[in-house]
């Protein structure tokens, strides 16, 4: 089911097969979590607008697939996941795996207009301190936590099924901020200072560590619409990454319910 964090509600779906784990997409906006969600659903059957019920029905190759509109950043999303998490732990049926999934913009030329990205580490990019010598990351002021490390055990298998249907992917880490790259200036400052950068968005790092809090894995997948850098509104493809969110939702729902993986480190 997809649903809005503001319903304050959520009412989970029980797989049919208890041993199959249910799976937690959380979203930034709605367009996003109705394109992941549309890619769940029968061919021809796309989603009505405003269908809670948006998972596909259980069956021998899969289990359930909940889809949640967080909200923008890291903060929001963080509340909405945790509170998320937590009624389904509370009702006997705990979700197994978090995917922080929506549109980004890729850093040339490792993840061109279109194509997906599959987090292999989720860093918190301006969680930390400016400096005369530079940025310190939070680690380095003694405190706090800026870099979470996926599974090889949930990249490997997500980043083969994307291979396997034809999608345009690559593996790196994606970069959670607070305010959006609008400049050359600060995209050449992200990649010197994160050379496995692939992308940014602003919610993956608030996933992570609400998922993280609940010892359950995190996914972080992205689907490129923009280059990170100066602000070209007319050289966006927004809907050229819904649709590459969509057919990945497609491609990865029996993967991501066949999971067995650790917590994110």
């Amino acid at each position: 089911m997809a649903l809005r964090a503001e319903e304050g509600i959520l009412i989970p779906g029980t797989p049919d097969d208890p041993a199959v784990r249910r799976v937690l997409v959380v979203t930034a906006v709605a367009v996003e979590a109705d394109s992941f969600a549309a890619g769940l659903t029968a061919p021809g059957r796309p989603p009505s607008a405003g269908a809670l019920d948006r998972g596909a029905a259980p069956g021998p190759a899969h289990g359930r697939v909940d889809v949640l509109v967080g909200g923008v950043g890291p903060a929001a999303v963080a509340a909405a996941t945790g509170a998320a998490l937590t009624r389904a732990a509370l009702g006997g049926v705990p979700y197994g795996l978090v995917v922080s999934a929506g549109i980004a913009g890729g850093f040339a030329p490792r993840a061109p207009l279109g194509s997906l990205v599959v987090a292999d580490a989720i860093v918190a990019a301006d969680l930390g301190a400016e400096t005369p010598d530079g940025f310190l990351p939070v680690e380095e002021l003694g405190f706090g936590r800026s870099v979470h490390r996926a599974d090889p055990a949930v990249t490997g298998p997500v980043a083969a099924a994307l291979a396997a249907a034809g999608l345009p992917h690559t593996t790196g880490t994606v970069l959670t901020v607070s305010t959006v790259t609008g400049t050359a200036a600060r995209a050449a400052a992200l990649a010197a200072r994160h050379p496995g950068a692939a992308a940014e968005a602003m919610e993956g790092f608030g996933v992570a560590e609400a998922a993280a809090a609940h010892g359950v894995p995190v996914l972080e997948l992205r689907a490129v619409s923009n280059a990170v850098g100066p602000r070209d509104r007319a050289a966006w493809r927004i809907g050229d990454a819904l649709t590459a969110l969509r057919r990945a939702a497609a491609a990865l729902e029996p993967t991501l319910c066949a999971l067995e993986a650790r917590p994110c480190s």
